[in-house]
């Protein structure tokens, strides 16, 4: 096997830092289908050193541009196009009707959306009799036909102008779109309904017309599309009502985030009598340093330090943690959080864009901007489908004319071939579905820097684990407790070790500590007295004047039972143990190491599941390497890892023919990642590795990392079958129009439908659950694939 090329440098920003300079993102109005696209990158792109990436889900255009050129030169070039343009704002509130084709103020969208409708009802009264009338032979009067004319009339013009200002707006540029298409298909069919009536005979009164699906044949007689000149805007406006709330569904998620940031805040400050005063303030006027009160059932305002009061706080909305996270007098506080139990002081340690929900929502709104290589490819099909469809209509006309073939089955040809050969599925194909898989991953703590980093995710097939802080939790803690048999209980062994370990700074010291906190809750330990340290043996001193040693085991054949035996249990765990000495005599064996994450086990055997390789790669040492990976069965392990040794590691996996993700959380994990196909950070890690990643996982889960899997799968196959729907569609309706086979109504309404489904199919991501072993939120049965493996 041959390595996979390196995928080229990421544009995205890393969830530690915002936009990089020279990136603007712009709303986009007035596009309504992917040759929209297509043209306003097409006239960004003529800028000198000026890249542009338009998604038409959202409505937005992300820039790259160099400092000479200004937002206003983008924003001039976007309009010379035929498009309104300004620059992306905050995200609109949540009641606001997000349309993406509508730039502007939250007040604005609404305006156009109550026109749509008041456009769409009106439509809809005045077509409704023409549909009916041209569709039911028996029910048409004498004279019948005039009548549908003259209802008829006014949605050719009123109710088509969308369509028509927005076709005469492209033909000025040099341009065709989708409302190309549609205005060119009313304006044939009235027009051709018109030469009828007044014309062709079938003004006259007693005329009826029978009403097929398939076009009328060529009998002489005069017929009416008035029914297609009404259908055609009807269905349209129709189906871009539906689809707009559709893509509103979407970006649920993104809603949702912005629904979490506090819009008010209770600050405490000093009145100047030496006391203090608490004011409610906007959240925006919220400043680092300041301390703010949250009360029972508040949101945190922002990140911050937890100064006077404990709680827990409700994380499930940030990081997708299903369980109230307590907190006291020093810990962190994330903004958005929800607080479920008492009265918190916090002090503000980040405001606005640098909070953990602003560089969250950012990263989603960028992975939403992005596209796959296989949309780039549609959106590049798209902006030569349109041209083709007018030659091929233009084309199928002539023909049918030159055949021989009456007018009207001509004209019915060619309208048809203009009105089903919509190329808005395509343009909606991919970016509907990262919309709602980037949001849905936000939801389960799961952030993905962009589109490509979604492909590369789904294809990976090795995976390398650091082990601290990744595999494990990062922090020391006590693993074992040992007493000797007829000697102290435990309990009081940990109490001498913990008052001992007090005048010690060292981790082994903060575990023990801990130990005794969690096991002897509000007990107020004495200080020691008489300490002194050893570097590298121990610590001894005077604890209720007892002579209290913790260090290193010496001769095991010296110690009483079953003492020994849990020294040699410890160090085949790879843990530390210490021996805790009183007055002389050895009384307990405390194991101290860094825990495994209680969901490691399950996560790396999903990963198996899923056909993927784990592999360990740490700087620990062999033993405690080797300890790791049998409780985990990985076979492979690489101990003693530098930071260079493990990016050495993934280079060779990659020679190897493998497709290599890495998951780590420090600085030492930074260089792998960024070699890695794909890098995946812990969220608590270190900025460098988060900044280094593609992927980071918010919640402290290593379960994400099989979801991640889970979901770019689900989500690559939704892209594939919208697409293969939007392309298979046009190759089977327009040669059936072309030939004659497919009238213009029915043409609009399948046209429609092509949209609609393709933004259903998206949406159904937004209820994917997670399936596999230990989730309760799972599905109970997996499927599996003849060769054993799972898939979602």
């Amino acid at each position: 096997m041959t390595p996979q090329p390196r995928p080229g440098p990421r544009s995205s920003p890393p969830l530690a830092a915002s936009a990089p300079p020279g990136t603007t993102t712009l709303t986009i109005g007035g596009m309504t289908c992917a040759a929209c696209v297509g043209r306003v990158e097409k006239k960004l792109g003529r800028l000198d050193g000026v890249a542009a990436t338009v998604n038409l889900a959202t409505g937005r255009a992300t820039v790259s541009h160099p400092a000479a050129v200004s937002v206003t030169d983008l924003v001039s070039t976007v309009e010379a196009a035929g498009f309104t343009a300004q620059l992306h704002g905050p995200a609109p509130a949540p009641d606001a009707e997000d349309r993406p084709s509508l730039a502007g103020r939250p007040d604005d969208r609404d305006d156009g959306a109550r026109a749509e409708r008041h456009r769409l009802l009106v439509t809809a009264v005045l077509s409704l009799p023409v549909l009916v009338l041209s569709m039911v032979p028996g029910w048409q009067f004498r004279d019948w036909q005039w009548l549908c004319f003259v209802l008829a009339a006014p949605v050719a013009v009123w109710g088509a102008a969308p369509f028509h200002a927005r076709a005469l707006r492209g033909l000025r540029h040099g341009a065709a779109t989708m409302d190309t298409l549609v205005s060119l298909g009313v304006v044939a069919s009235f027009t051709w309904s018109a030469y009828a009536l007044f014309l062709g005979g079938a003004g006259a009164p007693g005329m009826t017309m029978p009403f097929s699906l398939l076009p009328a044949a060529g009998d002489g007689a005069a017929h009416l599309y008035l029914e297609a000149a009404v259908g055609v805007p009807l269905f349209v406006l129709a189906g871009r009502r539906m689809e707009a709330r559709a893509r509103r569904g979407t970006g649920a998620a993104l809603r949702a985030l912005a629904e979490l940031a506090a819009k008010d805040v209770e600050v405490r400050t000093a009145d100047g009598m030496g006391g203090a005063q608490v004011r409610r303030i906007p959240v925006d006027r919220l400043r680092a340093g300041d301390r703010f009160l949250v009360r029972p059932g508040e949101r945190v305002a922002t990140d911050g330090t937890v100064v006077e009061g404990s709680s827990a706080l409700d994380l499930s909305l940030i990081s997708g943690e299903s369980r109230p996270v307590e907190v006291g007098p020093g810990a962190a506080a994330v903004g958005g959080a929800v607080n479920s139990g008492g009265l918190l002081e916090v002090r503000a340690d980040a405001v606005g864009a640098d909070t953990q929900l602003a560089r969250i929502t950012r990263l989603v709104e960028d992975a939403q901007t992005g596209k796959t290589k296989v949309q780039r490819l549609a959106d590049a099909v798209a902006a030569v489908f349109v041209p083709a469809v007018l030659t091929v209509s233009v084309t199928v006309l002539g023909f049918w004319l030159g055949a021989g073939a009456d007018p009207q089955a001509a004209v019915t040809a060619a309208v048809a071939v203009l009105v089903v050969a919509c190329p808005c599925a395509l343009g909606l194909a991919t970016p509907t579905a990262l919309l709602a898989a980037t949001g849905r991953g936000a939801q389960l703590g799961i952030l993905v820097r962009g589109p490509e980093a979604l492909e590369r995710l789904r294809r990976i097939d090795t995976v390398v684990l650091d082990k601290t802080g990744t595999l494990t939790t990062g922090r020391m803690s006590v693993t074992a407790l040992t007493a000797r048999t007829g000697g102290l209980e435990s309990a009081a062994a940990l109490r001498l070790a913990a008052i001992v370990e007090q005048g010690s700074e060292h981790p082994l010291a903060r575990a023990v500590g801990a130990a005794a906190e969690a096991r002897l809750p509000g007990q107020l330990l004495p200080p020691v007295t008489d300490f002194a340290a050893t570097p590298g043996h121990g610590v001894h001193g005077t604890a209720d004047r007892h002579r209290v040693e913790v260090t290193r085991p010496g001769d095991l054949t010296g110690l009483p039972a079953p003492l020994p035996e849990a020294v040699r249990t410890a160090e085949a765990a790879g843990h530390t143990a210490v021996q805790v000495t009183v007055d002389g005599t050895p009384e307990a064996v405390i194991a101290v190491g860094d825990a495994l994450r209680p969901d490691s086990y399950r996560a790396v055997e999903h990963l198996r599941r899923l056909g993927l390789r784990p592999v360990l790669a740490t700087g620990d040492r062999a033993a405690t390497a080797r300890a790791v990976a049998g409780h985990l069965t990985i076979t492979e392990i690489h101990a003693g890892a530098r930071p260079e040794d493990k990016a050495a590691l993934v280079t060779t996996l990659r020679e190897q023919g493998g497709r290599v993700a890495v998951v780590g959380d420090g600085v030492n994990d930074a260089a792998a990642l960024g070699l890695a196909d794909l890098g995946i950070a812990m969220g608590s890690g270190t900025d460098a590795a988060i900044g280094a990643a593609d992927v980071t996982l918010v919640r402290e889960d290593l379960q994400a990392i099989p979801d991640a899997v889970r979901l770019a799968r689900r989500t690559l196959g939704t892209i594939r079958s919208n697409l293969v729907w939007a392309f298979g569609y046009n190759l089977v309706t327009v040669p059936l129009a072309a030939v004659g086979l497919l009238s213009p109504m029915p043409a609009a309404a399948a046209m429609s439908a092509s949209s609609l489904l393709v933004v259903g199919n998206s949406l159904r991501l937004r209820a994917w659950r997670p399936a596999g072993p230990g989730n309760p939120a799972r599905r109970p049965h997996n499927r599996r694939t003849p060769a054993g493996r799972e898939t979602s």
